[in-house]
């Protein structure tokens, strides 16, 4: 078994716990770390397979976002951020060891890297394409339809957020546009027709 492999397994291992802590733990924090590093252990598999554009586009823009999605779950929950900030200090520990296991993988990483291990023949440069050229034909091209789903799967995550967020508060002033729409000219100005009356003493 070569060290490429053991590093394989010991990438998968954490991905899969990882990535099994984030639907089975209570507490949106962990579960926003557990995230973390499902992510960036995936990338780590990603740059065995010599895929780095995979894996930099992982890190760039799911680790980096997920701090905004944590702030989305934040608000769909409606937890208390006085407490939350009171007991940040309880999180202290998990975040150092999901930092000291990501510090991990990139020292296997850069094991790897430094025995030279000769790597796959690049399909890219089999084509004669470039990295983005042959990764742009391959997505549109023989797995178009994946794509597609994957498309209608965000889209449809995305509107259902917004019945998620939506609540009906006793007390709040809001506008109804349906109504607003439906108003006639009637109900907007009303004609009203009063006797005239005059002071003692002023004539009519």
């Amino acid at each position: 078994m070569t060290f490429e492999l053991v590093c394989f397994y010991v990438f998968a291992a954490v991905a899969a716990a990882a990535a099994l802590a984030v639907i089975s733990v209570r507490n949106p924090v962990v579960a926003a770390l557990s995230l973390v590093l499902t992510f960036f252990s995936m990338a780590c598999v990603w740059l065995l397979a010599e895929a780095e554009f995979l894996a930099v586009a992982l890190v760039l823009v799911y680790v980096g976002a997920v701090m905004v999605l944590f702030l989305f779950v934040v608000m769909m929950l409606d937890i208390e951020l006085v407490p939350l900030r009171e007991s940040a200090s309880r999180f202290l520990p998990i975040g150092v060891a999901v930092a000291a296991v990501m510090l991990v993988e990139m020292l296997m990483l850069i094991g790897v890297r430094s025995l030279k291990v000769e790597p796959i023949a690049d399909p890219a440069a089999t084509a004669g394409l470039s990295n983005i050229e042959w990764l742009a034909r391959s997505l549109f091209t023989d797995y178009l339809l994946p794509f597609e789903v994957a498309a209608l799967i965000l889209t449809v995550g995305l509107i259902a957020a917004v019945p998620l967020t939506l609540r009906h508060r006793v007390g709040v002033k809001k506008q109804n546009p349906s109504r607003q729409v439906q108003v006639r000219r009637e109900d907007r100005l009303r004609i009203v027709k009063m006797a005239a009356e005059t002071k003692q003493g002023e004539s009519p």
